[in-house]
């Protein structure tokens, strides 16, 4: 496959990462808050207790308006995918084209009960609208899981045969759903996703505690996000053990890069913190046998590193090593966070109201997007110069067209201008009145 001429394709690869940046925090909500938007719900019908009916109300308009912004941002990657990646897509497309057509037949089936669901409140029995929220929680799995397959199979191709640079033979669901990375890269997904949304909205009830709005609907809305981030926190650790161990076998070019490892070693170290250089890593903390441990489970087992491929087979060392690295210490720090929280309710203690908890839990919620970020970070940009692994790279599959700058200073600007809209209209559904105001309480 030839080269394309792009004098900036790092602009363009820029480009796409901001977007995805943007997007996936959205879809971390489209996968886990309509599920616990129908969980308040359920417990409305269960005790009859109207709280519940008022913070399911109150939580569906937020929905409802990042489902907005997720179209926007959404719509822009959709566009992105063919202007500035068009041999990939051109080449490619019999094989991942399924997963995208299931994904937009979800996104129309999630609008539709979406619609049905807010406007079914006072119009249709308290039964018949719960239902109507399930399909926009399936929808929300199919669409998601469809994406997910087609990024699994960039990184682990399968499904095809190359003749002539032209792809035969396809095979779309074997590419799709027998793909060995998906399951991992699935399911490590799904927890973060609840793990973001948790800890985010968690996270707002805690900042107006720490302001001295702690009344029973306060406590209420903070508990259930919480306790779903705490359940979902530890479980992301071994969530990841297993990805990483696929990714050992599989992309050992991505595992040397997130260590740092030069030589191929038997029993290699682990480096916490350092900085890469010169075929090592430098000023890190080095822990004997550990990533051949953590990497396939045997601490004398032969790590491959990267001096075995040759340097322009390399990603980024530095930008894989520090996303992996912050998105471990992040997430280890959530995983603690959450695991203390259950220690509590285990124990049927009452919701710690101190300063210090209320101010981790508001920290939470932005360190887990940035986690969130971290992971893609690692994935993707791990997986460099392959746009598809081993296959095609990604300066075959860039466009050769102009102005990606002013493309790329649009898209930015434009991203702004959401911002300041999504954090407004945020602000306004969080001022709104309660059907039935709430006594203030003090945070000790």
């Amino acid at each position: 496959m030839a080269v394309v001429h792009q004098a900036y394709l790092l602009q363009a690869r820029q480009m796409q990462a901001l977007s995805f940046a943007v997007h996936i925090p959205l879809v971390c909500f489209g996968i886990a808050f309509p599920a616990m938007v129908l969980f308040v719900e359920w417990l409305h019908l269960r005790t009859g207790d109207e709280l519940y009916r008022t913070l399911a109300r109150r939580w569906t308009r937020v929905m409802v308006a990042l489902f907005a912004v997720g179209v926007i941002t959404g719509t822009v990657l959709s566009f992105e995918m063919g202007l500035l990646w068009p041999q990939f897509t051109s080449t490619f497309g019999s094989v991942f084209g399924l997963g995208f057509a299931i994904e937009g037949f979800s996104f129309f089936a999630e609008a539709i009960f979406l619609g049905i669901y807010v406007y079914g409140w006072d119009r249709l029995s308290p039964r018949a609208h719960l239902l109507s929220g399930v399909p926009v929680v399936l929808a929300g799995f199919t669409g998601s899981l469809m994406v997910i397959a087609v990024n699994a199979w960039m990184n682990h191709p399968s499904g095809f045969r190359l003749s002539g640079g032209h792809v035969v033979h396809v095979h779309p669901v074997a590419a799709l759903f027998g793909n060995s990375f998906l399951w991992p890269e699935l399911l490590h997904m799904y927890v973060a996703g609840y793990i973001v949304v948790g800890f985010l909205v968690a996270g707002a009830y805690a900042l107006g505690a720490l302001r001295g709005r702690f009344g029973r609907y306060e406590r209420t809305a903070l508990a259930i996000p919480l306790a779903v981030a705490a359940l979902a926190s530890p479980v992301q650790v071994l969530v990841g053990d297993w990805a990483a161990r696929d990714v050992a076998r599989d992309q050992p070019v991505k595992l040397a890069a997130i260590e740092g490892l030069g030589p191929t070693t038997r029993g290699a170290d682990e480096h916490l913190l350092g900085w890469y250089r010169d075929g090592r890593v430098r000023y890190g903390i080095g822990i004997p046998k550990l990533l051949s441990l953590l990497a396939f489970h045997n601490p004398d087992a032969t790590v491959q590193g990267l001096e075995a491929v040759p340097e322009s087979e390399r990603p980024p060392v530095n930008v894989v090593r520090i996303a992996f690295q912050l998105m471990v210490a992040i997430g280890t720090a959530l995983a603690l966070l959450g695991a203390l929280h259950l220690y509590r309710c285990a124990r049927r203690l009452p919701l710690p109201v101190s300063r210090w908890f209320m101010r981790a839990v508001v920290l939470a919620g932005p360190a887990s997007v940035v986690a969130l970020i971290s992971g893609w970070v690692v994935t993707e940009v791990g997986r460099q110069p392959w746009v598809v692994y081993h296959v095609m790279r990604t300066s075959e599959a860039v466009t050769g067209a102009g102005g990606i700058p002013v493309g790329y200073a649009t898209l930015a600007a434009l991203y702004a201008a959401v911002a300041v809209g999504v954090a407004w209209i945020l602000r306004r559904l969080a001022r709104a009145p309660l059907s039935e105001p709430e006594p203030r309480a003090e945070v000790i």
